[in-house]
């Protein structure tokens, strides 16, 4: 009888002094005002084994149905891991948090791989830089003769864009260009114009001529997005909010508009953004999904099919899909505004129009096959 009096006595203890301790937590966060991401969270409570969490809690209550457990959850050693964790965004078996806050760009290896493309790892990940708004508007010229030497696209047949619009294409970094394709520039800050002819507008016009002469309807957003956050005296690092005001009017005036497709460029260059499929050169994408968007695995479960479709038929031309917080840049990306909405990346700072043009024709022609097959775009366009 004694015996069970301890026992009884022991959890009880144990369970007081755990709620405490997490109480002393929750004060401490709070009056430090320290920001917890659900990322965080997610991150640090990894260390604890759910299903034994969850037996653990039961014994609490029922104590004489399970046998003593040889590895027990709550250790003085997990319990303080946790808190230091969820405290102070530092995993004490990981280097990198430590150090994450200190080191630009350190933060960008918490950036989580949902779908690997090939080459695709921690030395690899997509990097997001926002330029001063100073370097934007320091213009640098077109290479006016690269420019005139890029091929015409193949299919030349007349446009028609539908009456009903089912997509919609913008660039929240209207700015981001090419190397190849401006004058005296070499390195990745340099691949930067308002030209609409080489940045990544000209790519999302492509996209939509190949949308519409598959029958589907598109607009297509040319906001310069550096003079419009020029007027408003607002740094880079403000593009998304622009973007996300541009988006949310277009969609409260047009209900059919479903996909929305943000094209941007990435920073790294040709040797991990090019890849040679069957015998011709394209430009590699990939796509970066919002996860602070409540609704984000809707979007995510979107990107993989269409992934999944690209990797089929041209082999080797998605570097994958990844997951990004508030930690590694927006957070959102517009996607709250639909479950089909994307940012895409299309090739690097050294990729030239032929490659990129190939890989937007590729693109489009797995997207146009999924937006056929879908119910909803039969019923938009009447084929129902």
């Amino acid at each position: 009888m004694n015996t069970i009096k301890i026992i009884s006595l022991k959890i009880t203890y144990r369970s007081i002094l755990i709620v405490i301790l997490m109480l002393l937590i929750i004060s401490l966060v709070v009056l430090m005002n320290i920001k917890i991401s659900s990322q965080k969270i997610n991150n640090s409570i990894g260390i604890l084994n759910t299903e034994k969490l969850f037996i653990q809690f039961f014994k609490y209550e029922n104590h004489t149905f399970f046998p003593e457990m040889d590895n027990p959850v709550f250790t003085a050693s997990k319990i303080s891991n946790l808190a230091i964790q969820i405290a102070t965004t530092i995993k004490p078996t990981d280097a990198r948090t430590f150090l994450g806050n200190e080191l630009p760009g350190l933060r960008m290896y918490d950036t989580e791989i949902v779908v690997a493309g090939e080459g695709t790892g921690l030395a690899t990940l997509p990097y997001e830089s926002s330029p001063p708004i100073e370097v934007l508007l320091n213009e640098r010229k077109v290479s006016e003769e690269k420019l005139n030497q890029t091929k015409i696209p193949e299919n030349n047949s007349p446009i028609t864009n539908p009456e009903k619009k089912s997509v919609f294409i913008y660039h929240s970094h209207s700015y981001e260009s090419f190397l190849p394709l401006l004058k005296d520039a070499k390195i990745p800050n340099d691949a930067i114009s308002n030209d609409d002819r080489v940045n990544v507008i000209s790519l999302g016009q492509h996209l939509a001529d190949d949308l519409m002469r598959k029958g589907i309807g598109v607009e297509h957003d040319k906001t310069n997005m550096t003079q419009e956050l020029h007027k408003r005296r607002w740094s880079t690092l403000k593009a998304y909010t622009v973007s996300h005001q541009i988006v949310e009017a277009v969609a409260g005036k047009n209900n059919n508009l479903k996909y929305f497709i943000d094209i941007h460029r990435d920073s790294a260059r040709g040797k991990l953004t090019t890849k040679t499929i069957n015998g011709k050169s394209y430009a590699r994408l990939y796509f970066v999904i919002g996860k602070e968007n409540k609704n984000y695995q809707e979007n995510l479960e979107f990107v993989k099919k269409l992934n999944e479709k690209l990797e089929t038929k041209y082999p080797g031309i998605s570097r994958g899909i990844f997951l990004k917080t508030y930690s590694e840049g927006n957070g959102i990306y517009n996607q709250d505004i639909s479950n089909e909405a994307m940012l895409l990346e299309i090739g690097g700072v050294d990729n030239n129009f032929d490659e990129l043009n190939r890989t937007v024709d590729a693109f489009s022609d797995v997207f146009s096959n999924y937006f056929w097959n879908s119910k909803d775009a039969k019923e938009v366009n009447g084929n129902g």
